[in-house]
C-alpha cells in the first residue's frame, strides 16, 4: 500500500514541477524545430509514452526537431496550457478535447487521431456494499478533475439511473480529486467508490481490495469508446504540416507496435514510471491494466458525439448550444470524419 501511495505522490510532484517549468518558459515562441507534447503518466497514454521512449516519434519526424514532453495529470489542465500557447499537441480524453474545441478562439483546438479506447472502471470499496446503481444513494464517489472524461461518465451514469450529485439536490456526493488523493481516501475508507482510468483502477483493486463493479466499456455499443485522443492547436498544424503528418504516422506505427509487442510494452512502461517517479510497479499490475484498454488510432466518432451530448446535459458546454462541425482537422484532404459528425445546435 505504501509503495503505490508513494507512486501517486511522485506523479503529482513530477506533474507540478513540469507545469511550473512550462509556465516559466511561457515567453518562448513556437518554431518549426520544436514540438511540445502533453500527455499523462498512466497506462491509457501508452501511445505517447511508448512511442517516445522507444524513439518511434523521433525517428519519424527526424532529428532536426526537438520533442519536449510535458507531463500533466488531468485534461482540463492540458487545455489551459494549449490556450496559453504553452504546448503544441496533446493526448487527452474526449471531454477536454470537446471543451477545448468549443471554447478556443476560432475553434483552434482540433482532433488529429485516436490513441486509446476504454481503460476506465468503476471501483467499489470492499466495505461499501455497492452491488449496483441502486446502492449509490448517500455514497461518496470520486472521479478526477471536474469536466474530465471520467467525471462526465460518472455524472451521466448517475443521471441515467435517476440519481443526482449533492450539489444538484441529490444524495450522491461526487468528489473531484487527484489520483493520489483518490488512493489515500480509498485506503482510509473515506470514499465508497471511484470512477478512474488505468492504472489507478487496477491499483485500487490489487492493492486495496477494491471490487471492479464494471469496466466503462461495458456501457458502450460494441464495448468501444474514445478515451484518449491526439489533439493540437490548429495554428501550429498549419505552420508545421509535414511535422504533424509525420507525428500522426508515428502515432499509428506506435499503436501497431504496442499491439504486437505486449511484453516489451509492459517493460518500457514500467521503466518509464520508475524513471519519472522513482518507484516500481509490478508486471501483474501493468498486465491487468493493459488488458482493460484497447490501443487504437480510431477516434470512435460516435462516442465523441455521445460525450458531447452528455457534457452539454451536465451544463459543461455553456448555455447557447454547440456544434462539433470542424472538430477534426482534415490532414490528408479527407473530410470523411467531419462528414460523420452531426451538428448538435440547441437552444
Amino acid at each position: 500500500m505504501k509503495k503505490h501511495s508513494a507512486i501517486f505522490v511522485g506523479i503529482g510532484g513530477v506533474t507540478l514541477v513540469i507545469i511550473l517549468g512550462v509556465m516559466l518558459n511561457s515567453g518562448e515562441t513556437t518554431h518549426e524545430n520544436k514540438i511540445r507534447v502533453a500527455y499523462f503518466p498512466n497506462v491509457n497514454h501508452a501511445v505517447p509514452i511508448i512511442g517516445m521512449e522507444k524513439g518511434i516519434f523521433q525517428n519519424q519526424i527526424g532529428n532536426n526537431t526537438v520533442i519536449e514532453p510535458k507531463l500533466f495529470e488531468a485534461g482540463p489542465q492540458v487545455i489551459e496550457a494549449l490556450f496559453a500557447g504553452l504546448i503544441d499537441i496533446a493526448y487527452v480524453g474526449p471531454g477536454p478535447a470537446i471543451n477545448g474545441f468549443l471554447k478556443s478562439e476560432d475553434h483552434n483546438i482540433k482532433i488529429l487521431s485516436g490513441a486509446a479506447s476504454g481503460g476506465a472502471s468503476f471501483i467499489v470499496h470492499p466495505n461499501s456494499k455497492i452491488n449496483s446503481y441502486v446502492d449509490l444513494a448517500g455514497k461518496r464517489i470520486a472521479a478526477p478533475q471536474i469536466g474530465n472524461t471520467q467525471d462526465i461518465s460518472l455524472r451521466s451514469y448517475l443521471s441515467e439511473n435517476g440519481l443526482k450529485p449533492a450539489e444538484k439536490g441529490g444524495s450522491v456526493i461526487v468528489l473531484n480529486l487527484s489520483s493520489s488523493d483518490i488512493y489515500t481516501l480509498f485506503a482510509k475508507g473515506d470514499i465508497d467508490a471511484a470512477w478512474v482510468p488505468e492504472p489507478t483502477a487496477t491499483i485500487l483493486v490489487q492493492q486495496l481490495d477494491g471490487k471492479r463493479l464494471f469496466n466503462e466499456e461495458e456501457l458502450w455499443p460494441e464495448h468501444k469508446f474514445a478515451s484518449v485522443l491526439l489533439i493540437a492547436r490548429e495554428d501550429y498544424v498549419h505552420q508545421n504540416p509535414d511535422l504533424i503528418n509525420n507525428w500522426v504516422q508515428a502515432n499509428k506505427q506506435t499503436v501497431n507496435w504496442i499491439n504486437s509487442n505486449p511484453e516489451q510494452t509492459r517493460k518500457i512502461f514500467i521503466d518509464f514510471m520508475k524513471k519519472e517517479t522513482g518507484k516500481s510497479i509490478s508486471n501483474d499490475l501493468v498486465d491487468e491494466a493493459l488488458s482493460n484498454l484497447e490501443v487504437t488510432s480510431d477516434p470512435n466518432v460516435s462516442s465523441i458525439q455521445t460525450f458531447a451530448k452528455r457534457a452539454d446535459a451536465l451544463g459543461y458546454l455553456g448555455r447557447h448550444g454547440y456544434s462539433l462541425d470542424g472538430i477534426f482537422f482534415d490532414i490528408n484532404s479527407n473530410s470523411q470524419l467531419e462528414e460523420d459528425l452531426v451538428n448538435h445546435d440547441k437552444t
